[in-house]
């Protein structure tokens, strides 16, 4: 899961492994598999951040260093 900001200013967490397209336009939009769409304040490159730091914890835990 990653944290993200509603343009509200309310915190939530998405399952980063549903998230379809991060658009910007020019608010960035979260579209997951679902079909659901999201708007929040981070931006296209932030969210891509998220994903990828939450992906490399994920994997990091299967690969074993010798």
């Amino acid at each position: 899961m990653i944290e993200l900001t509603k343009l509200n200013e309310i915190k939530f967490s998405v399952n980063a492994e549903i998230i379809e397209f991060v658009e910007e336009t020019p608010d960035t939009v979260i579209t997951l598999t679902t079909g659901k769409k999201i708007l929040v304040k981070e931006s296209r490159q932030e969210v891509t951040d998220l994903v990828i730091a939450y992906k490399r914890a994920i994997y990091s835990s299967f690969v074993k260093f010798e």
